[in-house]
């Protein structure tokens, strides 16, 4: 027997098309929606671990911050206790000074000479006082300027002076203290080291 189809075979076929169309669609909507999805979560991943980064290296850098401001603060105190000893190296150096200048004062000062006041600031050394005449004053200045501790004498002013009855000239002169250049401790032992043999 013969069989004859008489249902509209290009409508069945335009349905299968549709709907294989609509399946292949769909599909292709799902895979599109699945790599969006990985992806978003692959960068929301990425984001979330450089966070994660940037909130530890925060933390560290406050550490760090807080350790600089402890060594500024130990750099300071180390400075103070340096500038503190060099202080004391130097009233050190110096506690003898007094005795060598009044001593070198002694020694330097020739007869006819008559000190009335002696005032330091500083390094420089102000003398006042009387002479029988100036040309002691000059032979003052260069036993002075010869002298281990004292250089670069500088009169100041020198008259004639009629108030003690005597013919006497008052004087006043500047004299500066030579001292040694304050040197770095490590330069001083180094310099002991190498006169060593």
């Amino acid at each position: 027997m013969i069989r004859i189809n008489l249902l509209p075979h290009r409508e069945q076929k335009r349905k299968a098309r549709l709907a294989r169309f609509a399946v292949l669609a769909g599909i292709s909507v799902g895979i599109g929606i699945a790599i969006v999805a990985a992806a978003y979560l692959a960068l929301a991943a990425q984001i979330a671990m450089q966070a994660e980064r940037n909130a530890f290296l925060e933390e560290e850098n406050a550490k760090l911050d807080k350790q600089i401001a402890e060594i500024e603060t130990l750099k300071k105190e180390r400075q103070l206790l340096l500038d503190r000893k060099k202080v004391v190296e130097r009233l050190q150096a110096n506690r003898g000074e007094a005795v060598q200048i009044l001593d070198q004062l002694v020694r330097q000062t020739p007869e006819g000479i008559y000190l009335s006041e002696i005032k330091q600031t500083n390094n420089i050394i102000s003398l006042t006082g009387f002479a029988q005449s100036s040309a002691r004053v000059s032979t003052l200045m260069r036993s002075l300027n010869d002298s281990p501790i004292f250089e670069q004498p500088n009169l100041i002013d020198i008259k004639a002076d009629a108030t003690t009855g005597q013919r006497l000239n008052m004087f006043r002169l500047n004299v500066t203290i030579t001292r040694e250049a304050d040197e770095d401790p490590a330069a001083k032992a180094k310099a002991k080291k190498g006169a060593q043999p």
